[in-house]
């Protein structure tokens, strides 16, 4: 199989205007994939890891990843949150296996080497040989120093109780790397208020990692293939929306509010994911209230490339990680939270509206299962590519919903990046 170098200078695949035909091999190629590992995940990109909320206390820590690499999610002595690859600096073990937990020190079963929960080594079993018989068997050389043995340390941002790593240690700010128009979605969910953690979801989805991403650079596909959505209204191609993206289009957002659009016959006919005579039994999943902080919209998409996306649907609030394992498959990770000072009813709601996503959510079920269906579709007709031209080919802001313009925007950026 050729390289990546070579495939991105021969395919013809690449037609249009170079971002709104995606080629097929774009999503099963190993060596794109492992390419993508290294630009996007493992260097000029700042990675979701974590919320605050999730380690509170001095010693707490979470195992995560970022791409591929297993990472701990540490908070230190001082408070500080510490990111850490979670490989033995001796014989390389992922020494962590706890998903959570709260820990004193990090130590390797393998060696017993100890580390601080900054990364620091601070013991190693031997290190001045053993006693026997007189004399002093083994040890490490005199050359050996801690300070040069350390766990690799991830650079670290914070903004709003969310935690960002980045391997790359001369990465921009992590305000310069969302950029204005995106930090103005960020900081409407993320406000300052004292995040809750609520509960997680977790499930493995056979498709290549981009196409969560495109799932939620989407706006029209919701009042199509979601029959709660567009039952419902809570997500319909008319409602009042806009569409917005950072200067580079990587990341994006979605913006609707419910109940802006047309009478439901407008935008129905011939829709067979609306169902009319679709009843409710528990009606508590459209006890929807509209919260001050929501500033006009009942929903927001946030998508922040290549890791993560924050949501919140109506009184539902998560973040969902994307966390890919090949070419073909990736992790998703949902972690549902509330704020500190939400009432006992608010709490108990947003729980309630959790349940139309998830793996196996009134809405996100779908997602899982149209993602693993066109990945077998890319993966049987390799030398085929996607169109992505709904409303022209051109990649800007919009006011609607018909179009796929978030989609060309991610595979500019993508295609820049990749080629560069």
């Amino acid at each position: 199989m050729p390289d990546s170098e070579t495939i991105f200078q021969s395919n013809p695949k690449w037609d249009g205007d170079g971002s709104s035909r995606i080629p097929f091999w774009a999503y099963t190629d190993e060596s794109i994939y492992k390419k993508e590992l290294e630009r996007f995940f493992y260097s000029k990109h700042w990675c979701y890891v974590g919320l605050e909320a999730e380690i509170p206390n001095h010693g707490d820590f979470k195992r995560t990843v970022v791409g591929e690499r297993s990472v701990v999610m540490t908070r230190d002595a001082d408070g500080a949150i510490r990111v850490i690859e979670n490989v033995c600096a001796h014989r390389g073990m992922q020494f962590c296996r706890a998903r959570h937990g709260n820990k004193k020190e990090l130590v390797c079963p393998y060696h017993q080497w100890s580390y601080k929960l900054n990364g620091d080594l601070q013991g190693v079993p031997f290190r001045r040989g053993v006693k026997q018989d007189g004399k002093i068997n083994g040890g490490m050389p005199v050359s050996f120093k801690t300070e040069d043995n350390g766990l690799t340390k991830l650079k670290v941002a914070t903004r709003g109780g969310v935690v960002f790593a980045s391997f790359d240690l001369d990465i921009e700010p992590l305000e310069e790397f969302l950029g204005p128009q995106m930090l103005t979605y960020f900081d409407r969910l993320f406000n300052g208020r004292q995040l809750k953690i609520l509960g997680y979801n977790r499930q493995r989805i056979p498709g290549n990692w981009k196409l969560m991403q495109e799932n939620i650079k989407d706006p029209y596909h919701p009042g199509l293939l979601h029959t709660w959505f567009v039952t419902y209204g809570l997500w319909r191609a008319d409602n009042k929306s806009q569409l917005r993206m950072d200067d580079h289009f990587r990341h994006a957002a979605m913006i609707s509010t419910r109940g802006t659009g047309s009478t439901a016959a407008e935008v129905t006919a011939g829709v067979s994911s609306f169902k009319e005579n679709m009843q409710i039994n528990d009606k508590r999943l459209l006890d929807i209230v509209q919260e001050d902080w929501w500033k006009g919209p009942t929903a927001v998409m946030m998508t922040v490339f290549p890791s993560v996306i924050f949501q919140q649907q109506v009184n539902s609030v998560s973040t969902r990680h994307i966390q890919p394992n090949g070419s073909g498959s990736f992790d998703f990770i949902w972690t549902h939270f509330g704020f500190e000072d939400d009432s006992e009813e608010m709490t108990e709601r947003r729980l309630i509206q959790a349940n139309l996503f998830g793996p196996a959510g009134f809405v996100s079920a779908d997602d899982g299962e149209v993602i693993e269906f066109s990945q077998c579709g890319f993966e049987q007709k390799p030398n085929h590519r996607t169109l992505a031209e709904l409303d022209g080919i051109h990649i800007q802001d919009t006011e609607h919903m018909v179009t796929e313009t978030l989609i060309r925007g991610m595979y500019n950026y993508w295609r820049k990046v990749m080629e560069r």
